[in-house]
């Protein structure tokens, strides 16, 4: 009898994914936990194991398909057998209670001529979220508008459900009563003939659009579709207000050289991040409006501070590992972590669940160069701190008998953007000065 490859929940909010890449091919034989199948489920790339030994009869999820967990992705079984799901109780199972890939595939085409609606097509869109195979049909088939529909379904999105509540409520709207006809008006007269005008000019001609420039193109990863849908929605959400400070990191950097040795000998790489992480932990206790999330019914502020590190992979983009109470956590225990994470994110091993929950976010761009940024909000978070790099500038100190003088320090610019709705200019100036404050004076 054939198993059934089930796309596993990979987190415990996480339920959907998207099939990236089959790692096997129809007819390839499979070894029991051997990995089958690349998913992406918010920008984290997951191989998905196989569940038996045998042969793959069949692939029924195509790659670039948005897919909830529970759904059938597969079959694998003894060569020659038949790739029927009849017997299989669990992935019957699933089959009824989720609206997956395999529903469109039972849908039958709409006929030629047929006229259609332009609702979205099965998968994610941007502004309604994910759309299943069987919503998508149904909105085509009867011609159903789904920015028109309010979802009941986990995030807001459309269900089976929703659509049939909607077409059932738009059939009861009333029509003009039957039987009832207008009452007949008598056509004017004719006016009388007027002398013919002469015709005007032909207007001029379009210009016809410019061809489009001849280029590459490069194909979108799920990564890089992700990200830019979050920034687009980002920007379309909150609006975007940033402050710039400029901090002295003497005292940190002395710090770090005084034991960065320690820190390895406990094989943990001491970098900047640490402080930056711990100085931002120390402002939001001192302001924690900015650990907020806005919503319609007021400004949520967490209890939990999570902060979110960005995180570049190079061509791939970025991500961005969440470190979960980092409020309890010391300067050792924030840079083992902060290891931890980064290397399992260059490395395509972080699970979906570390890169969800964060309520503030930091992205050092200055390790590439960068000297300041305005970055864009992480949503659905209030602000987000951007680090610039650190250069040796020539600055005016004052000396312990409050004389003015010239000193070589290495400064750094930090930006904070946020959203406007939440904070003011000033909250968020002195949430800035308390991080560049407690750098300064780091002990």
């Amino acid at each position: 009898m054939p198993t059934d490859v089930i796309m596993p929940q990979l987190g415990e909010s996480v339920v959907e994914g998207t099939i990236t890449r089959w790692l096997k091919t129809v007819g390839e034989r499979v070894e029991e936990f051997e990995p089958l199948l690349e998913v992406n489920t918010d920008k984290v790339d997951s191989e998905i194991p196989s569940p038996a030994a045998g042969v793959l009869l069949e692939i029924l999820v195509p790659e670039g398909t948005t897919i909830q967990a529970g759904a059938v992705l597969a079959r694998i079984g003894e060569a020659g057998e038949q790739p029927s799901g009849n017997g299989s109780p669990q992935g019957e199972r699933q089959v009824e209670t989720v609206e997956h890939a395999a529903e469109a595939r039972l849908a039958e085409p709409v006929a030629a001529g047929e006229q259609r609606s332009a609702a979205p097509g099965p998968g994610r869109d941007s502004a309604l979220g994910f759309i299943s195979p069987v919503v998508a049909r149904i909105a085509r088939e009867q011609q159903v508008d789904l920015y028109q529909i309010q979802g009941t379904g986990r995030g807001g999105r459309i269900t089976k459900k929703d659509i049939l509540n909607y077409l059932e409520q738009r059939e009861k709207a009333p029509a003009s009563a039957p039987g009832v006809s207008a009452p007949s008006i008598p056509e004017p007269a004719a006016p009388p003939p007027t002398p013919p005008s002469p015709e005007p000019a032909p207007a001029p001609a379009r210009p016809a659009a410019p061809a489009a420039i001849p280029g590459e193109i490069l194909p979108l990863t799920a990564v890089r579709r992700a990200i830019a849908e979050h920034m687009v929605a980002s920007k379309r959400t909150s609006p975007h207000v940033t402050t710039v400070m400029e901090v002295d990191m003497s005292r940190v950097a002395a710090h770090r050289k005084a034991n960065k040795e320690a820190f390895a000998r406990d094989g943990v790489n001491l970098t900047f991040t640490p402080y930056l992480i711990a100085a931002i932990v120390s402002a939001l206790k001192a302001y924690p409006i900015v650990n907020s999330s806005w919503t319609d019914e007021g400004v949520r502020i967490h209890k939990e501070i999570n902060i979110g590190m960005a995180t570049s992979l190079g061509e791939d983009g970025l991500i961005v590992p969440v470190i979960r109470s980092a409020d309890q956590l010391s300067l050792l225990g924030l840079a083992r972590t902060v290891n931890d994470l980064a290397n399992r994110a260059r490395a395509r091993q972080l699970k979906p669940d570390e890169v969800k929950g964060g309520t503030f976010t930091l992205t050092n761009h200055g390790v590439s160069g960068s000297l300041f940024a305005t970055p864009i909000i992480n949503q659905p978070q209030c602000a987000i701190l951007g680090v610039g790099a650190i250069q040796k500038r020539v600055v005016v100190i004052e000396d312990e008998y409050g004389n003015d003088v010239l000193s070589i320090r290495p400064m750094a610019y930090v930006t904070l953007t946020f959203d406007h709705r939440i904070l003011d200019g000033a909250i968020a100036d002195y949430f800035l000065g308390k991080v560049v404050e407690s750098l300064q004076n780091w002990a």
